[in-house]
């Protein structure tokens, strides 16, 4: 028997979710398709200040949508907040590694 998962979306209005926040999230789980990582725990979500919706993975990397566009893959330095966009996952991965593992 396969375990059952509840799914939070954070900062969404389960009822009056627009049109591009729907856009947006099917955008992030197609690209989540594609990635063998885990979801962070309460990872998933609707930022108001960005606009961005956004899956957030354990490894570091978040998979992002503004308004329904293209997916963008944002790595955080938490070290000072700073944010860097990427266009491929591969390319997001790889920045984490070698510049933010290394600090």
């Amino acid at each position: 028997m396969k375990k059952q998962t509840t799914i939070t979306i954070h900062g969404l209005d389960s009822n009056n979710i627009t049109y591009c926040e729907s856009i947006s999230l099917s955008k992030c789980f197609m690209a989540y398709s594609c990635i063998n990582e885990d979801i962070m725990e309460g990872g998933i979500g609707f930022n108001p200040n960005s606009g961005y919706v956004y899956i957030a993975l354990e490894n570091g990397i978040s998979i992002c949508s503004n308004m329904g566009r293209d997916i963008e893959y944002l790595v955080t330095d938490f070290n000072n907040g700073e944010e860097y966009f990427f266009d491929t996952y591969e390319e997001a991965e790889n920045f984490y590694v070698t510049e933010l593992q290394t600090k």
